[in-house]
Order: C-alpha cells, then sequence, then structure tokens
C-alpha cells in the first residue's frame, strides 16, 4: 500500500483527476457533449498514397490444342494441353502426368467424339508401314466377325 501512495504522490494523481473534471475542454463542432466530452479521432491505418493490393498476375499456361485434325505428327509431338482429361487419348497417343497428349507414332490427327457421352479422343492414324499392335488387331477382328 505504501508504494501505491508514493506512486500517486510523484505523479500526483489526485489533482490530475480533479483538473481534468474542472477543465473545460472545448467542444466539438456539431456535438452537444458538453465539457466531459471524449473526442475520438481515428488516425489513418496505412499510408494514404500506398500501393495497391492487387498488382499480381500468374505467367500464361500456353495450355489448348497444338496439333488440329489431319496434321502430320512423329512420335513425341505434344498434340493437346489440357488441364484434366478433356481429350481422351486414343489409338497410338499416350497421356503425360499433367494430362498432356502426345503422339506415340508418325502419322496424321483424327479427332472422334462420342455422340452418347460427348466424350472426346484423339487418334493418330499412322502412316502406310506401321503394324498394328495386337490388342488393335484383336479389336478389328471382333468387329469382322
Amino acid at each position: 500500500m505504501a508504494i501505491f501512495e508514493s506512486i500517486t504522490r510523484r505523479i500526483d494523481l489526485k489533482a490530475l483527476v480533479c483538473s481534468a473534471l474542472t477543465h473545460h475542454l472545448p467542444d466539438v463542432p456539431g456535438s452537444n457533449a458538453g465539457p466531459l466530452s471524449v473526442v475520438f479521432r481515428r488516425w489513418a491505418t496505412k499510408k494514404a498514397a500506398g500501393s495497391t493490393q492487387n498488382g499480381r498476375d500468374s505467367n500464361p499456361k500456353f495450355l489448348g490444342v497444338k496439333k488440329f485434325g489431319g496434321e502430320k505428327v512423329i512420335p513425341g509431338n505434344i498434340i493437346v494441353r489440357q488441364r484434366g482429361t478433356r481429350f481422351h487419348p486414343g489409338n497410338y497417343v499416350g497421356m503425360g502426368k499433367d494430362h498432356t497428349l502426345y503422339a506415340l507414332k508418325e502419322g496424321h490427327i483424327k479427332f472422334e467424339r462420342n455422340k452418347l457421352s460427348g466424350r472426346k479422343w484423339v487418334h493418330v492414324e499412322p502412316i502406310e508401314g506401321h503394324t498394328l499392335h495386337p490388342v488393335y488387331q484383336k479389336t478389328k477382328t471382333l468387329e469382322n466377325a
């Protein structure tokens, strides 16, 4: 308790409180609060003429069809760059881990769309001289039977 009294004597807390109550503060224009009004001022929390928060943009990804129907391709040519499987790989077309479709054989591009499901396929029709893979030969024999 002695510490509290010594602190109040040093800063003369009683005198400050009494003088604040009796001191007449100037009125704020447009307020009716009188002499005991407390004026709150709001200061800017950010710089007034600072930079904007929207000044960012991502780099372009260059997605889309790179080789169109009927174009000649060689093995490794990228046919479609896409996010997800908008186009599905067909005959002699491979798919990378980012869903990029690329040619596995030399030939010409053919796009196909299933009428019922709407699924789009990309095929490479090989140039003469390429032999069909045995898996594809089975489907050919089943269709002919």
